[in-house]
């Protein structure tokens, strides 16, 4: 059996390590203290960020003034307004705060995790909700569906980015007319796909020229997405997908030409598979040809999950796009030994890159799952009560650096201890 493989180190968070760390917040504060414009944003900015670090159950606007302040209605409405209506610059804050995850867990071999999370939530006249899929109760529900950017190196992870996902209908219905005003959503807002919510984030974070990350892992509701793939690669990332078991590729790249004119109909100009071409497979039928001297057992140690061992098996294959050839990948296929459960992932990482490598990007996934599970549990990611498009992404942006003083504080008090 081989070694372990790590995909990053156990952290713990827990808000009860920084209750008290009034000077260590303050001093966080004052990073991101001056991209706010007035003296009111700022200082509401450091009420919000102590709010969700608090021991609160419920961390909405109204029980933070409560606990922070006292009965002071003056307060409570100028910090529902802060966050709701204010017109401070998310991007700004964001930029700034990759380049802090840089200073304090970045690496040349960083991952940039992508993931939605979901807002189970009442009424029809929050900004996005809708009837749909909610990932947190595994069924149809009335929910906001958010679509996520994270990051994970060997020293730790944290969240970067946040995107509402809007239904098609939210944006062309009249119905929704007159919730999209009251919501704020501006009247040119294009419709965009989760996975191309997905995408604009990563090419944000790669243009910022402020993080260093290698890789992007997904699941299979992003890594179905050729086009997000074909996106990803393009921005000199090398992505880590999983995909569905039906997805079809070619065991070697099979040879194309532009179709013989018949002298009718319109000339022929896209080229083809020629005719003795074999037909491509899905990788679930790739997976049955592999021979048994051909897995690799391995243990991943998934941080808070526990060790995992798992069977390996990968190979070059060619990816499929519109019918024709697309680029040479590696398909990599992760079976448990046991139940012999089967996980399929694709990868466009150059063709040299030691199967060990794609073992260990097989369980960096999980560290964004912990990010959601710590920040609703913890930080009040799905406390908030507003239903405008800038409050929900304000909201979010503080819950990101809340998240983030966490691991900085976890980090620097792990430095602190004797070995």
């Amino acid at each position: 059996m081989e070694t372990a493989i790590e995909t990053t180190p156990v952290l713990e968070l827990n808000p009860a390590d920084v209750v008290g760390m009034v000077t260590e917040l303050a001093a966080y504060h004052q990073i991101y203290s001056p991209l706010f414009q007035r003296r009111e944003q700022r200082e509401n900015a450091e009420l919000y960020l102590r709010g969700l670090l608090s021991p609160l159950e419920r961390k909405s606007v109204e029980p933070m003034v409560l606990e922070l302040i006292g009965v002071d209605r003056n307060a409570i409405r100028s910090l529902q307004g802060f966050v709701s209506d204010g017109t401070w610059d998310d991007a700004v804050i964001l930029q700034r705060h990759w380049a802090e995850v840089e200073r304090a867990v970045g690496e040349a071999d960083g991952v940039v995790m992508v993931d939605g999370s979901d807002f189970p939530k009442q009424g029809k006249e929050s900004v996005g909700v809708k009837r749909q899929y909610c990932g947190e109760l595994g069924k149809r529900a009335n929910c906001q569906a958010g679509v996520f950017a994270g990051y994970l190196s060997s020293t730790g992870y944290t969240l970067l980015d946040r995107r509402l996902y809007l239904p098609a209908e939210w944006l062309t219905d009249p119905a929704y007319a007159e919730r999209r005003t009251k919501c704020g959503i501006a009247p040119d807002q294009p419709f965009a796909t989760k996975p191309e919510l997905a995408l604009a984030m990563i090419e944000a974070v790669v243009a910022s020229r402020s993080l260093r990350c290698r890789w992007v892992t997904a699941d299979e509701a992003f890594g179905r997405d050729t086009a997000f793939l074909d996106g990803v690669a393009q921005t000199g990332l090398w992505y880590f997908a999983e995909v569905p078991h039906d997805t079809r590729v070619w065991l070697e790249r099979p040879a194309t030409q532009v179709p013989t004119w018949s002298g009718r109909g319109r000339r022929p100009t896209r080229a083809r598979p020629v005719a003795a071409t074999p037909p491509t497979q899905t990788v679930a039928q790739v997976e049955a040809q592999v021979g048994a001297q051909d897995w690799q057992l391995a243990i991943i140690k998934e941080g808070s999950q526990g060790p995992l061992v798992a069977e390996f098996a990968a190979r070059r294959v060619v990816a499929v796009r519109a019918a024709l050839p697309g680029p040479e990948v590696w398909l990599v296929l992760r079976r448990h030994p046991v139940t012999g459960e089967l996980k399929t992932y694709l990868s466009n990482a150059p063709a040299a890159t030691p199967t060990q490598t794609l073992v260990r990007l097989s369980g960096c996934r999980w560290p964004i799952e912990t990010c959601f599970e710590d920040s609703k549990q913890l930080l009040g990611m799905g406390d908030y009560e507003v239903r405008s498009w800038s409050g929900w992404h304000h909201h979010m942006t503080l819950v990101i650096l809340a998240h983030f003083f966490v691991v900085r504080t976890k980090l620097a008090l792990k430095k602190k201890l004797p070995p």
